[in-house]
């Protein structure tokens, strides 16, 4: 993957793709910009943490490929990269290098690993519309990681405080029970994502603060709400069973998005939805 090239390319599309719209009639972006800094930057963001975060999440990430292949297609991966780094811009984790890949599965899901590994299925591809509701997926994924729902959750540290201690050393060189301690929070980790789903309040926490990141970025703050009316429509093929089985039940989702565009004034407001730059990437793969 060719770093330097797609930093350029980020900050170009940051400043020339999205024109930032006056974001809401009487939410100012350094509101949103409050809302999005509650978040972790604390004294517990030590190295170490960040350090184990980063070596956890390569573990758990191994483990998605496991289960799911990628789709080997450079110039669709290098769009989704695109998309989803000028999102994480924008968010509170300038110490983590997000990744981004589209997985060869009919699967309609998302996943993020701690450490800033975000994986989209072609599936999920498949059933949008626009490159906003693109953006709204991966900000979703994003927010995951932004607030450190598994790490939290499993207690993941760099610091010996945990059953998990020292676990950024795990991987050169450490004893039997510490590295069964790590595989098992490697199992817990996977489980999460593919069987059990996060917890209800961290799905709602997801799409609240990926709607204000969609809005930071300039993408329609409305498109995952979009982007899951849809899915709930197809609620009964085989693709949407797996999302709606690790996610909260989806009428709920919508009443808490409207409530939360209504409460910014975000309502209707013309954001750009880059339909015509999808169908160029996306819509021609043919999945």
């Amino acid at each position: 993957m060719r770093i330097p090239f797609l930093l350029v390319m980020v900050l170009a599309l940051t400043v020339l793709m999205v024109p930032v719209i006056a974001t809401a009639n009487d939410v100012s972006p350094r509101e949103f910009r409050t809302r999005m800094s509650h978040t972790y930057v604390t004294v517990s963001d030590m190295v170490s943490d960040v350090e184990a975060e980063i070596d956890f999440g390569k573990e758990v990430a191994a483990r998605i490929l496991g289960t799911y292949p990628p789709l080997h297609d450079d110039e669709l991966n290098r769009y989704v990269n695109l998309v989803g780094r000028s999102l994480a811009l924008h968010s509170n984790r300038s110490e983590l290098e997000f990744r981004f890949m589209v997985l060869d599965t009919p699967t309609l899901n998302a996943y993020a690993a701690p450490g800033g590994y975000v994986f989209i299925t072609a599936g999920a591809l498949e059933m949008m519309e626009d490159e906003a509701e693109l953006a709204a997926v991966l900000a979703h994924e994003i927010a995951h990681v932004n607030e450190k729902h598994i790490v939290k959750e499993l207690n993941i540290r760099g610091v010996e405080e945990t059953s998990i201690s020292g676990i950024s050393r795990f991987l050169g060189g450490a004893s039997d029970p510490a590295r069964v301690a790590f595989a098992q929070a490697i199992d817990r980790a996977v489980e999460i994502m593919f069987q059990r789903g996060y917890l209800v309040e961290d799905e709602y926490e997801a799409d609240y603060i990926g709607t204000l990141l969609l809005a930071q970025t300039g993408y329609d703050p409305a498109a995952l709400k979009r982007y899951l009316q849809r899915v709930d429509e197809s609620a009964s093929t085989d693709a949407a069973e797996t999302l709606n089985r690790t996610h909260p039940e989806t009428q709920e989702r919508l009443d808490r998005m409207a409530a939360q565009l209504n409460e910014y004034g975000l309502q209707g407001l013309p954001y750009p939805t880059m339909k015509q730059r999808f169908q160029q990437h996306v819509d021609t793969k043919g999945f």
